[in-house]
């Protein structure tokens, strides 16, 4: 009879364990990581109690985090922080819905950044990005061939080990039952983040996003989406980035540290013009994201400066959604960088369907760089190299296949070396193109 009634408890607990599980839409994904604290964002697919377990590696001693409770006003999504943490430490975690372990085939684990400043040389970052992830749905899709595949890149990008993810725009793509309500724009998420590709990579990178026309409204969308303010709450509800704006204005702008990397993620959604506009001034940014941009810069001692955007900054080609089609704005921005003489700024862009690295000469100083990388999943604009004519291409870095970029960063803190570097969807290596500080203006 003992023995039966042992049965019995075991095989409720695997039911009970299973249930819960079978609870979890998508995530866990890592957010933000600061020195002292790491956001964490999980998502179920109805009401539930949602916590972590944290542990430092090769440690015993565990914390748990508080617990929150996910509701359908926020599309049972979740985000946590864990703060009190210590600088520079690997952390493995766990995922409790409703008070019951989940396990997952996978490891789960984070990091804090390191606290190297006055004590040693900068550490090796790792830095994977990209653009254009287009998840089939054949329920809402248009009709013919699928215009999303490849979803084994985000496993070649897991791969890599990466610290961070930088996600260039259109993460998603809004379909048009999806433009004008927020349950729309929350099964629009819910249905891209929930592959089961992606999940290792959100278990263990730390992501951080922009965004772009198809996960801000209607394709070229601009300031006068009417759905704008749900918009940017349903992205700030699906990542993790530290903050949403700046000054007292309200969008998607963020920045954040990373080693001795300042990276600045820009919004060329909220402010944006019309590209239609022939009698106003044209605007992507407006006056004042770029004077809050150049205080940054100018303020930042950071080696490396990344400047993350959706479209192209640099390619003189006037076509599609380039900055070369808003001239004006486009001269004002580079003018001033090169007028406050800001050392090691970086372009880092999507949007295209093809990746290629433009290379801005100026006078007197050092040229900019734009590192365009797209497409992730979505349809690549497959002829780009051949028609499209970027005289200021770097030679051999043209590729319009599904592919994926990272940064590699090395090197002691006065003699940092920059690598960027060009994957295709099974991870084999493109291109690879180096830059020393010295080469950026230091």
């Amino acid at each position: 009879m003992r023995k039966l009634v042992i049965l019995l408890i075991i095989v409720f607990s695997f039911v009970q364990i299973k249930a819960q599980k079978e609870l979890l839409m998508s995530g866990p994904m890592l957010g933000y990581s600061e020195m002292r604290e790491v956001l964490i964002w999980v998502q179920t697919k109805q009401e539930a109690e949602v916590k972590f377990e944290y542990w430092k590696q090769g440690d015993n001693v565990k914390y748990f985090s508080e617990t929150k409770r996910t509701s359908p006003i926020d599309g049972f999504t979740a985000k946590i922080k864990l703060s009190n943490l210590e600088p520079g430490t690997n952390y493995d975690y766990s995922l409790y819905i409703n008070n019951k372990r989940i396990n997952f085939n996978y490891p789960l684990k984070f990091q804090t950044q390191k606290l190297w400043q006055y004590r040693e040389e900068p550490p090796s970052v790792k830095i994977a990005m990209g653009s254009c992830a287009y998840i089939n749905d054949s329920l809402y899709d248009r009709p013919g061939k699928p215009y999303g595949g490849e979803y084994k890149i985000f496993n070649s990008i897991y791969s890599k080990k990466p610290d961070i993810m930088l996600w260039l725009g259109d993460n998603i793509y809004y379909r048009e039952v999806d433009w004008f309500s927020r349950s729309g724009m929350i099964y629009r998420n819910s249905h891209s983040r929930a592959i089961p590709e992606l999940q290792p990579l959100l278990a263990s990178v730390h992501h951080y996003a922009i965004w772009d026309d198809h996960d801000y409204g209607p394709n070229n969308s601009d300031r006068s989406f009417r759905n704008k303010n749900e918009a940017l709450d349903v992205f700030q509800l699906f990542w993790g980035n530290p903050t949403y704006g700046f000054y007292d204005e309200k969008c998607a702008v963020t920045m954040f540290k990373w080693a001795d990397i300042d990276f600045f993620l820009l919004d060329n959604r909220w402010f944006r013009s019309s590209n239609n506009r022939k009698f106003s001034e044209k605007e992507i940014l407006g006056n004042k994201q770029i004077d809050w941009l150049i205080n940054a810069l100018t303020f930042s001692e950071a080696r490396f400066k990344i400047i993350i955007i959706g479209g192209q900054v640099l390619n003189p080609v006037a076509n599609y959604e380039n900055y070369s089609t808003f001239p004006e704005e486009q001269s004002y921005l580079i003018n001033s960088i090169s007028k406050e003489n800001i050392k090691g700024v970086i372009f880092i862009s999507g949007d295209r369907h093809f990746s290629e690295l433009t290379s801005l000469p100026r006078e007197g100083t050092y040229p900019l760089l734009d590192f365009t990388v797209s497409p992730l999943t979505s349809g690549p604009f497959t002829d780009a190299c051949s028609k499209e004519n970027n005289y200021l291409r770097v030679p051999g870095t043209c590729y319009d296949k599904r592919n994926f970029g990272m940064i590699e960063i090395t090197g002691k803190r006065t003699e940092r070396t920059l690598k960027f570097l060009l994957f295709d969807t099974d991870g084999n290596r493109i291109w690879e193109k180096s830059y020393s500080d010295k080469d950026l203006g230091w």
